[in-house]
């Protein structure tokens, strides 16, 4: 991409509005969704060392695959703007989610590539050729990460961590203690075929969160990256810039 020199105002300017896309990525919304992710990652942490390094290389495996699979599509079907993408990933949540386990583990593939593909559409937005390699790598550190900070690194992969804990044990609980207030209300068939409809929420609510999140932190990275470029300044000075702007908005 082509150097383009950035005025110090400019440079100002620019980094308050990656500020604005970063605090609004790290809504309420996203807190809980990320705790919900480090509980489920403090459960991983607790696999023995083998069946873990062989469970996050699979990851990783699986990720690149979403990375060429996004690729691919993107190549057919061009990028779309981030509310068809937040809209698709509800809607895929929701039949993935009613599905239970099942459901989820036929969906998640197709949502993480949808993911990626935004993330890919967000670098190519600020001027990045997704097909780079080292673009496609960027565009998984987005997607396994929470942020350009080193503090943010405690929602690795939180989005595939919540969706398998909201279609597990922990959303049987929730379910557990729905239902038997609904039998009252709505009669015991009734009361059962509502918890595909919890799934379904659960599974929606969680994807429409992420999917905002996604896009709006791909252009927070992407754009510290493009900036570094154009204003010539190391990428660590940028994000300390940025920590600055957010500790003296808080």
């Amino acid at each position: 991409m082509d150097i383009i020199t950035v005025a110090p105002v400019e440079l100002e300017a620019e980094l308050d509005a990656i500020a604005a896309q970063y605090r609004a990525a790290n809504r309420a919304g996203i807190r809980v969704l990320n705790a919900l992710g480090d509980s489920a990652e403090t459960l991983l942490d607790r696999l023995p060392g083998g069946l873990r390094a062989g469970l996050d290389l699979a990851s990783e495996q699986a990720l690149w695959a979403a990375v060429e699979a996004a690729d691919r599509s993107r190549r057919a079907v061009p990028d779309q703007k981030r509310w068809i993408n937040t809209a698709l990933a509800t809607a895929m949540g929701a039949a993935g989610g009613a599905g239970g386990i099942p459901g989820a583990l036929v969906e998640l593939p197709a949502t993480t590539t949808m993911l990626l593909r935004a993330i890919q559409g967000a670098a190519r937005a600020e001027g990045f050729d997704p097909t780079a390699e080292n673009v496609k790598f960027d565009c998984i550190q987005v997607f396994a990460a929470a942020g350009p900070f080193e503090d943010d690194d405690g929602a690795d992969l939180g989005f595939l961590s919540v969706r398998l804990s909201l279609t597990g044990p922990a959303m049987n609980r929730v379910i557990s203690a729905v239902v038997p207030r609904l039998s009252v209300v709505l009669g015991q068939k009734l009361a059962a075929a509502s918890v595909p409809v919890l799934g379904a929420l659960a599974g929606a609510t969680t994807n429409y969160v992420y999917a905002q999140y996604y896009q709006q932190i791909a252009h927070v990275q992407f754009g510290l990256r493009r900036l570094a470029i154009d204003a010539d300044r190391p990428r660590e000075d940028l994000i300390e810039m940025l920590r600055a702007r957010m500790l003296s908005a808080q």
